[in-house]
């Protein structure tokens, strides 16, 4: 459990404002799902792997004995189908986006809410659609500050196609992936036990990181005779690295990228910055019929906040120039109802304003204005801090001039 403090709060809805902004240039359009879900969303389609089950927090939403149970959203994909099924027509293309959070159980100081920008591209565009969400990604984290990001790419054919050709169950499929995600690549051998016509070894399919559109024209020659059906997954890469690399999009190619969920299908991705993964997604188009809707092509991606925002430089902060600080030299009624009028003023024009003092993880003011009854009329004092420059008027009226002509 943790506290989102100001500084890291002005970080977090710097990210989502910037995330928003792009979306919206894009054509996407907000969406908000239940933080509580029925659990049936979750597994009687088989939706989330079992690991992933296992974090998830749970609980019988009372009501006598027929509670249903329900569970705190622990995937943000996964609702907004549903939300697509319920709500529109099959067919249209629809563009989310969405910032909220996810719940997923964990062990010592680690978070059980993580917050995440994402969005999903539902409705049938090819292969133009996962390049959309890749270079909407880079887009929008070059909105947030951060214009290192990597791109890595893989699909999950290439392993479902393998591990299928290799005539092994379902469980023992998802044995072997989890060993290949935790880096034991002997397994690799035990597989090429079952595959005696493989032209090749399997260390050349997954465990190379970093392969170019050279590298997808070696995988095509060294295994398309014995395992065929990795012929679509690499005309797929082939097709979208080439998009890519047009559009000055940095890529790397890495087979082992799909983690966790069981319902990615196609094209899958990640975004990295300084080596480290602060977001990802893939196409999932069997997730819209597993949730009770048709059949419809889907993609999306989601971004870490936690990790975007750790990575976005420098202090957040309004613009100085904005910044005040009102002050009253008394407690006297009309020194006071003038101090609030004024600081009223300056919020309506759009401007920070605060009463007293900045708190102290805000900035410092750039102006400073003191309100003072000494004898008769009230008396204004501006100071602009940036230049240490002084007024002094009668009115309020005067002193913003004053301060109009300063800015």
């Amino acid at each position: 459990m943790r506290d989102l403090l100001p500084d890291e709060m002005a970080r977090y809805r710097r990210a989502e404002e910037a995330f928003g902004r792009v979306c919206r240039a894009w054509g996407y359009s907000e969406i908000r799902t239940p933080t509580i879900e029925f659990l049936h969303l979750f597994t009687a389609a088989g939706t989330l792997s079992p690991q992933m089950l296992e974090r998830t927090y749970s609980f019988l939403d009372w009501d006598g004995w027929s509670g249903e149970r329900v569970v705190l959203r622990p995937d943000a994909t996964i609702p907004a189908a549903r939300l697509y099924v319920e709500n529109l027509s099959p067919g249209d293309v629809a563009r989310f986006f969405y910032s909220q959070s996810v719940f997923r159980f964990s062990t010592g100081d680690e978070s059980r809410e993580d917050w995440q920008c994402g969005v999903e591209l539902i409705g049938d565009l090819g292969l133009a659609g996962d390049i959309e969400l890749v270079l909407l990604g880079r887009a929008a984290l070059a909105e947030m500050g951060l214009k290192r990001a990597q791109v890595g790419l893989s699909h999950a054919g290439l392993v479902r196609t393998v591990l299928a050709a290799a005539s092994l169950s379902p469980e023992q499929q998802v044995a072997c992936y989890d060993r290949l995600l935790d880096g034991d690549l002997t397994v690799l051998e035990e597989i090429e036990a079952r595959l005696p016509d493989l032209k090749a070894p399997l260390h050349l399919l997954f465990d190379v990181e970093g392969g170019k559109a050279p590298y997808l024209a070696n995988l095509r020659a060294a295994f398309l005779s014995a395992l065929p059906g990795l012929e679509r997954p690499l005309d797929d890469l082939a097709k979208i690295t080439d998009v890519l690399e047009r559009a000055g999009c940095e890529y790397e190619i890495e087979t082992t990228l799909v983690r966790s969920f069981e319902y990615y299908t196609g094209p899958v991705f990640e975004f990295r910055v300084d080596g480290k993964r602060i977001g990802g997604g893939g196409r999932y188009d069997d997730l819209i019929a597993l949730v009770g809707g048709r059949s419809v092509p889907a993609s999306g991606f989601a971004l870490g906040l936690d990790a975007v925002a750790a990575r976005i430089d420098g202090p957040v902060r309004t613009e100085q120039s904005e910044a005040w600080v009102v002050k009253a030299d008394s407690d006297g009624p009309e020194v006071l109802a003038a101090v609030f009028a004024a600081v009223e003023r300056l919020r309506q024009e759009g401007r920070r304003a605060v009463v007293g003092a900045p708190s102290g993880e805000q900035e410092p003011a750039r102006w400073e204005l003191a309100i003072s009854q000494p004898a008769g009329p009230l008396v204004y004092e501006l100071r602009d801090t940036k230049s240490g420059s002084e007024a002094r008027y009668g009115a309020l009226e005067d002193a913003l001039r004053w301060q109009e002509e300063r800015r």
